[in-house]
């Protein structure tokens, strides 16, 4: 068996653990905000709730396959290959729902945390594949830094969703969903 991973246990439980937890909050907010949902709810939930929950669980992953005792160094390898392709085309069609959304128009913010950040992240995790047949450590440390960033964005962007919610979708008293040109200018600051 080969540990790959090696001195990086404490890293990947501390990611792992917050991004499980995440995933579980990010469902705990969308039942909570059911009852008001925007106009073309299923469309802009697709464009960026739905990403937000795949970033959370690719970092829980990619956590999860750097401790498998993999017999050679071949596989972990393969599975950053995969997993990045994977998510640069997911991240295509993100930036696709986003344009086809008519819930509100996205903003310069919603362009660089759903689409040019996600796309950097999984193009390094790719990248991070070949890097590791001559440079080991180097590809390590691409992976963490993936798995970091993808956690981060998944905050921001669920951040983002709730404060949406809380200052522009429900804020209209009389139970119609107010629409807005973009989610950044109607929050207060997030």
């Amino acid at each position: 068996m080969v540990d790959f991973a090696a001195g990086w246990d404490s890293f990947y439980v501390i990611v792992g653990a917050a991004a499980g937890a995440l995933i579980g909050l990010q469902f705990v907010v969308i039942t909570l905000i059911a009852d008001r949902p925007p106009e073309d709810a299923a469309n802009a939930g697709a464009a960026f709730a739905t990403p937000t929950i795949v970033h959370f669980s690719v970092s829980l992953l990619l956590c999860a396959l750097s401790r498998v005792p993999w017999p050679t160094f071949v596989y972990p390898i393969a599975s950053w290959g995969v997993v990045g392709v994977g998510g640069l085309m997911y991240t295509g069609v993100v930036a696709w729902r986003m344009r086809e959304q008519t819930a509100y128009q996205p903003g310069f913010e919603d362009w660089v945390f759903h689409v040019a950040l996600p796309a950097a992240s999984y193009a390094l995790l790719l990248s991070s594949a070949p890097t590791a047949l001559g440079h080991v450590a180097v590809a390590q440390f691409a992976v963490a830094a993936t798995t970091l960033l993808l956690l981060f964005i998944g905050i921001h962007n669920a951040w983002d969703t709730v404060s949406y919610h809380v200052f522009v979708n429900l804020s209209d008293a009389h139970g119609e969903p107010q629409q807005r040109k973009s989610r950044r200018d109607e929050t207060a600051g997030g």
